[in-house]
């Protein structure tokens, strides 16, 4: 007979993996507390407020009733600058649409495949419309941008290469790392006549051989489906490239260095990468968010690299126009493998 003082198997089994959760005193963090930090800093990017007026870069506005119009609108937002300067905002996507004055109306230049690009142009011609008495006198000329260069996609590709190099970079590198000590691969490399900067930057060599690929498969595939052209050398984007890989190879090792579980590593990879993504302008641009944050934010290493690369590719920068991008990746890769050669340990 059985003894009915005993619990059912599937209870206890219950109650153990209870145990080992709590146990676990990151997994609480994780489950538990790091929701809530990402739910307040989301809350405040992303805050609740009226739509953004359309952001118009105005070259040339006349200086009568129609120039004030729009520069008075509470409809738009309008930033006077020069025409080259305001096509490298288009393009890079700090504003939604130009207006070029002509004599005697206006011609609109915008991304057509970019729903706030036309958004924008209506909104605009509707402030001048109003402003010169509504029936429409004004016949204003439109202008497609559709060139290399100019289009959301030749924003957005960039973007991708620098969150194609972390997420490899930062799985490949420090989780790799933890997988090894956990299953006690790292024992046995710990009695071998090695130094630990040696077993250390292998990760990050071994990891730079995918990166040509890597790399090549997602600007060959750009050219071939978009047509996207790269503007400036091709020695200057692989060499920012590695940078870029290596800096994230440092921050991942750092935490490779001493998390002993997956569970622990895969919250703290989304903890360094979701702010970044957030946050880095990978998909547009980050100076949409409020102006204090724009300091924080070309500090990250995700903003260094995706700035720099769309610098070498729409702008035709080389390597060294790209000093304060140089810097910040610099160092974050530099401090997070020096803090990760004095912290880490073999078990």
């Amino acid at each position: 007979m059985s003894d009915p003082t005993a619990q059912h198997p599937l209870a206890e089994l219950v109650k153990a993996r209870l145990r080992e959760f709590l146990r676990e005193k990151g997994m609480i963090f994780w489950v538990f507390v790091f929701p809530l930090l990402m739910a307040i800093g989301l809350g405040i990017a992303f805050r609740s407020r009226p739509p953004e007026p359309p952001r118009v870069a105005a070259v040339n506005l006349p200086p009568g009733s129609l120039g004030a119009a729009l520069r008075d609108s509470e409809r738009v937002l309008v930033e006077e600058l020069p025409e080259a300067a305001a096509r490298r905002s288009l393009a890079r996507g700090k504003v939604d649409v130009i207006v070029l004055w002509e004599e005697p109306a206006p011609t609109y230049v915008f991304d057509a495949s970019n729903e706030k690009g036309v958004s924008a142009r209506h909104v605009v011609d509707d402030v001048l419309q109003r402003a010169a008495g509504r029936v429409d006198p004004l016949t204003p000329r439109e202008q497609t941008i559709s060139e290399p260069g100019t289009r959301y996609i030749d924003f957005l590709l960039p973007g991708l290469i620098g969150l194609n190099l972390m997420g490899s970079s930062m799985w490949g590198v420090g989780y790799n790392l933890v997988v090894a000590r956990k299953r006690r691969l790292l024992r046995r490399y710990a009695v071998t006549p090695m130094r630990r900067s040696h077993f250390l930057l292998s990760y990050f060599f071994s990891r730079s051989v995918f990166l040509a690929l890597e790399l090549s498969l997602l600007v060959g595939f750009g050219a071939l489906v978009f047509g996207t052209i790269v503007q400036g050398d091709y020695l200057s984007l692989a060499a920012l490239a590695v940078l870029g890989a290596a800096s994230f190879a440092g921050i991942s090792l750092l935490i490779g260095a001493r998390v002993e579980n997956t569970e622990s590593a895969n919250g703290w990879m989304n903890l360094v990468q979701l702010p970044m993504w957030v946050l880095s302008g990978a998909f547009f641009s980050y100076e949409r968010f409020p102006e204090w944050l724009h300091g924080p934010i070309r500090a990250l290493p995700l903003t260094a690299l995706v700035d720099g690369l769309r610098a070498i590719f729409n702008d035709g920068a080389s390597l060294l126009n790209l000093g304060s991008q140089l810097v910040v990746l610099l160092v974050w890769g530099g401090v997070g493998f020096l803090v990760a050669l004095r912290t880490f340990r073999w078990q």
